[in-house]
């Protein structure tokens, strides 16, 4: 079996990557890289791999240098000596960003490069399936506080909290117009944040909402709303486990479920006992936050409920030199505290039916192993890129 993956140097795609390394099944491992001026694609290859002390083997991974915003992708691919024998597809590579500033890069990476591959692949004489990495959070921010399923989504009525989910849902109605269901499998992860293994994490993403959350201490969100999160090696190894599985469906939530969600209650009481000097976690109204963004800006009157928080606030004066940076980092922030607020959980039996994988591990039992990390992530460098 010959397999091509995007976005094997990042945080989800790194890890499919490694994972994928280590099945027999698998003959070659092509992978698109966007290799940096200077360096090689085989050198980010070996950064993906030297992380965690995984063997690179380099007769089996094979770096393709492109790029999913090039103009010619489709026809480069094609052409390729390497890749008439291509047998399975995993598309990995997306643009996260929750910033409405990035939403022209994520229409050129999540919907016009998926685009150039899905056209590749229907030229593939020997494509047995095409791996879409999706997301859970298509659903889209009209459900609220109960368990959603599969077949919800996608729906193309459903309104979005930023258009990183909306082009998701649109990459994966795109998947199913290019190709036939029996060539399809869609892979729906819910939050991915940080690692179960005691392991620096591939990347901080998401997990810094965790950091500036217990840098604030004083958070404006629902304590106890339900929250899906799983480790970033427990979703590569449902993908890789999904993918050589006799699967009786074509879509899979990769989840914690019910079984297995947490909240911000239960993540903050796992890591408060590793910043003990910090005031203890206070969660206030959800409509406090524009009190806060006053606060930021000298402008908070003496009525407020926030004054009933002075540690709190005596806390904020010392720790923000500027209140510049708290305004940025609630910018940054508030995006995850609506995908907080939503209190979504998703059904997970799929992925328990036709795997072994077993139950995922809560994040707040598995960020006990992580939570020495989380001062080392720039917080605010995070907040303007979220």
């Amino acid at each position: 079996m010959n397999v091509f993956i995007t976005g094997s140097t990042g945080f989800l795609g790194g890890e499919v990557l490694v994972e994928l390394s280590k099945r027999k099944e698998i003959d070659k491992i092509f992978c698109l890289v966007r290799a940096k001026a200077g360096e090689q694609a085989i050198e980010r290859m070996k950064k993906i791999f030297d992380l965690h002390g995984d063997l690179l083997d380099q007769k089996k991974i094979i770096p393709i240098e492109g790029d999913l915003t090039q103009a010619d992708l489709t026809d480069y691919l094609t052409k390729h000596p390497l890749l008439g024998n291509v047998n399975v597809i995993i598309h990995s590579a997306a643009d996260t960003n929750f910033s409405p500033i990035y939403d022209e890069i994520l229409e050129q990476i999540n919907i016009l490069g998926l685009e150039k591959i899905l056209a590749w692949s229907t030229q593939l004489k020997n494509l047995q399936t095409f791996t879409y990495v999706g997301t859970a959070t298509i659903c889209g921010m009209d459900i609220k506080n109960r368990v959603v399923k599969e077949n919800e989504s996608p729906n193309e009525n459903v309104k979005h909290l930023v258009k990183y989910t909306e082009t998701k849902m649109r990459g994966e109605m795109m998947v199913r117009n290019y190709l036939p269901k029996e060539k399809i499998l869609v892979v729906r992860p819910s939050i991915i944040m940080g690692d179960s293994r005691p392991v620096q994490p591939r990347s901080y993403v998401i997990m810094w909402a965790l950091a500036a959350i217990n840098l604030l201490r004083l958070v404006p969100i629902n304590p106890d709303a339900e929250l899906d999160i799983i480790s970033v090696d427990y979703a590569a190894k449902a993908i890789v486990k999904l993918l050589f599985s006799k699967r009786k469906y074509s879509v899979y939530h990769i989840s914690a479920g019910t079984a297995g969600s947490t909240s911000p209650r239960k993540a903050t009481q796992a890591i408060e006992y590793y910043f003990p000097h910090r005031p203890e976690f206070e969660f206030v109204d959800r409509s406090l936050i524009r009190e806060v963004k006053l606060w930021a800006r000298k402008k908070l009157n003496g009525y407020s409920d926030l004054k009933n928080y002075p540690e709190h606030l005596t806390y904020w004066d010392n720790i923000f030199d500027d209140a510049t940076d708290l305004r940025i980092l609630m910018g940054g922030l508030e995006p995850y505290l609506d995908f907080i607020e939503l209190g979504q959980t998703f059904d997970n039996s799929r992925l328990l039916e036709d795997t072994d994988l077993g139950q995922a591990e809560p994040a707040h039992e598995y960020m006990k192993r992580s939570a020495h990390f989380l001062d080392k992530i720039d917080i605010f460098a995070a907040a303007l890129a979220p």
